[in-house]
């Protein structure tokens, strides 16, 4: 059970109901907005900011997705680790490809790019203070200087977002697979899409 209390729709802030619309969302799909409800000035500006964040991408989805379930899998982000966006989906990521995040550095079906990017996320999620002139030597191998920017500013929102998820154990609708309470990871286990 959730630590915070979601707030259904029809007690959220009119201006939430208007950005979400929530009756064309499954409660899953509704996401943190449901506890987010309880502040609905900070919700409307992070909504914003993560809005910014997705649609007005450079980085490909599949890389963003790779990205987003490493960082999950530390997190320990039950709702994250489930949920494959369709976006992501479309751009080429399968169940392989998610299995490959066990061992990234390892895969053969990830680019230099991704794994690149990946470990970038991983060191975010693990030991900030690690990555060091090399590792953004690395990334400028395969990215411009404004999608490393976006890259960092991507990656903290799911660290940072992922951890407080985390803590909130949001776990009602999620795959059986999710909701046991030792660790687990994004592959290898029933998964949600979501839009």
């Amino acid at each position: 059970m959730s630590r915070i209390a979601k707030l259904p729709p029809e007690e959220w802030d009119e201006r939430l109901v208007k950005a979400i619309r929530p009756d064309n969302l499954t409660d899953l799909e509704q996401g943190l907005t449901r506890y987010f409800a309880h502040c609905p000035e900070q919700a409307l500006g992070l909504m914003a900011f993560g809005g910014a964040l997705k649609m007005n991408r450079s980085l490909p989805d599949r890389l963003v997705e790779l990205v987003r379930l490493r960082v999950a899998f530390f997190n320990q982000c039950r709702s994250c680790m489930a949920i494959r966006y369709s976006d992501a989906v479309a751009d080429g990521v399968t169940e392989g490809l998610v299995c490959s995040l066990e061992r990234p550095q390892e895969a053969e079906n990830l680019s230099a790019a991704e794994k690149a990017a990946i470990r970038y996320g991983e060191l975010m999620a693990t030991d900030h203070l690690a990555i060091d002139d090399a590792v953004y030597d690395d990334l400028r191998q395969h990215f411009t200087e404004s999608q490393i920017v976006e890259l960092g500013m991507t990656v903290a929102f799911f660290v940072g977002f992922g951890r407080l998820a985390a803590t909130w154990h949001m776990v009602e609708e999620l795959p059986e697979a999710f909701r046991k309470a030792e660790s687990i990871a994004p592959w290898g286990a029933e998964k949600i899409e979501v839009r």
